[in-house]
């Protein structure tokens, strides 16, 4: 079974089964599946049933709370919050949730959603009895200097300095061996002077420079911890867009669609033309696709990409998702438009905070590759900074760490089961030597040694 091939998921669930799923019946569409793998079917059906058995064991595994328990959770931390507030914000489709055996379950980060991705539940505005950390507003302002500062050098170089672990629970270890995947920065586009500073036993192999989700690779005990230290430059650049000197010329590659998440629907190709209208000139095009996506999606935390439907029709329907979600559907409607368009991701990191992040990179003469940030756009668009959310149109900030330069890449060596995250290469990703290991048995660590602005390499 290979469990690489993405596209399987573009084939659907028989009606039965799909019924079945989503009243969260999930023992009873496994035993379903099993039933039907025995008979003479399709072999690619076949291979798509065993992928969804995967899927249907990550599927539930983040919505804990019933709506009483996740109604009391919000009235116990929102001042003056209620049940009839908490009846609009389903109605609003703010909630996320799932059915578990019939039952409507909640997602285990339902608080956390409202309080850091709509204003109206901020700390200011509301009384959270929650111990929240100030860095989102110093965050903020710490951008806005950044920022300012780049627009006016043209330039700027930061040296980023960290070190990501990974290790097997106590409780979960087997005396088995493991095999671990650890992301590295991809030394291309604004990375320059990469080094590995350390890593700790078990290395086999650091992948080359060329491949769309870098690692370093370990085979080693399950009680043993796995980490890479390193460092690199980030080399960012500023310049003031003109579409009069846009030329149309294209670059080869990147318009193609990519199954199951980058498809151009009839929906998506029908909603990209009202966007762009009768504009021809591609940067303006590219514009007017971000200005829609800030402006219509709201941000908001979702389940595992693997157990999403097509996220480029999820998110244009819903109208809500989280930075990944945004840049797909950016890179899926430039893509549609004939821009050629491309996944950058990895993590964020300040000296403040680190963690997952997407975003996106198209390509428009004569300024070659150029930066989307829909995200973190779609954030100043809702706070009325025009700095940023003009800025996040062309141009990043130094504040990213770039492991992975293309969607749904493969690992080397390859993985022999289902990823974490096929898509995209973050924080790792852990199997063992003969199975497929459950994410609750681990433990992830980012750690920020250095972030600083330093001078040119």
């Amino acid at each position: 079974m290979n469990y690489n091939n993405m596209e399987l998921l573009s084939i659907p669930l028989p009606e039965d089964l799909m019924k079945l799923k989503w009243n969260g019946y999930y023992d009873l569409v496994k035993e379903m599946i099993d039933i039907r793998l025995e008979k003479d079917i399709p072999d690619l059906l076949k291979q798509r049933l065993l992928f969804e058995k995967e899927i249907l064991d990550d599927l539930s595994r983040e919505f804990i709370y019933s709506k009483r328990e996740a109604l009391d959770l919000l009235i116990n931390n929102i001042d003056g919050f209620d049940e009839e507030e908490f009846n609009q914000l389903f109605k609003e489709n703010a909630l996320e949730f799932l059915f578990v055996d019939g039952k409507i379950m909640f997602k285990g980060d339902i608080l956390d959603n409202l309080i850091y991705t709509r204003e109206k539940y901020n700390i200011r505005a509301r009384k959270i009895n929650k111990d929240i950390s100030p860095w989102y507003d110093d965050n903020t302002k710490l951008l806005d200097k950044v920022i300012s500062k780049l627009e006016d050098k043209k330039e700027l170089f930061y040296l980023i300095h960290v070190k990501l672990s990974m290790k097997v629970k106590e409780e979960y270890q087997q005396n088995k061996k493991i095999r671990v995947w650890l992301p590295i920065p991809i030394e291309y586009a604004q990375v320059e002077d990469f080094k590995i500073i350390d890593t700790s036993d078990g290395l086999v192999e650091i992948n080359h420079n060329d491949v769309d989700h870098r690692s370093v690779y370990f085979e080693v005990n399950d009680n043993q911890e796995v980490s890479v230290e390193y460092q690199f430059v980030n080399h960012v650049k500023y310049q003031k867009l003109d579409p009069d000197i846009v030329s149309n010329d294209i670059l080869d590659g990147y318009l193609e669609e990519m199954e199951p998440h980058i498809v151009f629907t009839s929906y998506l190709k029908e909603l990209v033309n009202d966007i762009i209208g009768k504009e021809t000139n591609p940067l303006i095009k590219a514009r007017k696709i971000y200005d829609y996506i800030t402006s219509h999606v709201m941000y908001s935390y979702v389940r595992q990409y693997l157990t999403l439907p097509p996220i480029s029709n999820y998110i244009a329907t819903g109208l809500k998702g989280d930075c990944g979600l945004q840049a797909i559907l950016f890179i899926t409607m430039c893509r549609i438009v004939g821009i050629p368009a491309t996944w950058q991701a990895g993590l964020y990191a300040t000296p403040l905070t680190i963690g997952n992040h997407d975003w996106a990179r198209f390509y428009v003469a004569p300024y070659g590759w150029l930066y989307a940030d829909c995200s973190f756009g779609g954030s100043a668009y809702r706070k009325g900074s025009k700095l940023r959310h003009d800025f996040y149109f062309g141009h990043i900030d130094p504040f990213r760490i770039p492991s992975a330069q293309a969607l749904q890449g493969d690992l080397y060596p390859k993985n022999n089961y289902v990823r974490r995250d096929p898509y995209d290469h973050q924080t790792g990703e852990i199997e063992y030597i003969d199975g497929r290991m459950n994410q609750t048995f681990y433990e992830q660590n980012m750690e920020i040694k250095k972030i600083i602005e330093t001078k040119k390499c």
